[in-house]
């Protein structure tokens, strides 16, 4: 089955997020779905020529990590984009984090603190499958450092790619603008969607 790149072009006149900085992302966002049907596609054809021990084949397999991974987060970046930035939509959510970090303001500061980690990757907020525990990561690249079983819920784009059209090198800027387009509704759902798997 191939991946298709899902549509994100209704992502126009963000506050602090350019038009044409969302519409390059989108270019990157679309190699990494190409990308990764390319090596599904090189990764069938080795297996059904009887090579899956050839170092081809384990590469492949090896470098779809990145490519997936980076298709994937996006998916969900963009899908936390195009709000207001209030997190009164997101009550439950609201919440879960006072209660997690005493207030959404000092979870905020933490998350914003790691989001100016130095180097590429990605600042995301998890909730933990099987305690229902939010916490935040720094992810290096796409494919090292994920948590295992626990659902992503927000997802800020901390490559250079994500900013530096509109802010150059000042992250901390990149980083106000992104909580004036965060969509808390569709963050709030992430984590409806968890619980209810949870409980199923």
């Amino acid at each position: 089955m191939a991946y298709s790149a899902m549509d994100f072009n209704d992502l126009k006149g963000l506050d602090g997020l350019s038009d044409d900085l969302i519409k390059n992302h989108l270019t990157l966002y679309q190699g990494y779905v190409n990308n990764t049907n390319k090596l599904l596609g090189i990764y069938d054809r080795l297996v059904s020529a009887g090579q899956a021990d050839s170092l081809e084949h384990q590469e492949t397999r090896r470098h779809l990590g990145f490519e997936f991974n980076g298709m994937r987060l996006h998916e969900f970046y963009f899908r936390n984009l195009g709000g207001d930035g209030n997190p009164d939509q997101a009550p439950d959510l609201k919440r879960m984090l006072g209660s997690a970090y005493g207030s959404l303001e000092d979870w905020k500061k933490r998350f914003v603190s790691i989001g100016m980690t130095r180097g590429i990757g990605w600042t995301i907020l998890y909730q933990d499958s099987m305690s229902g525990q939010l916490m935040d990561f720094w992810i290096d690249e796409h494919h090292i450092g994920h948590p295992a079983g626990c659902q992503p819920i927000l997802v800020m784009d901390c490559w250079e790619h994500a900013y530096m059209l509109d802010h150059g090198l000042k992250r901390a800027d990149y980083i106000n603008a992104f909580f004036r387009n965060v969509n808390w509704q569709a963050c709030q759902e992430r984590v409806h969607m968890e619980l209810a798997r949870q409980a199923a």
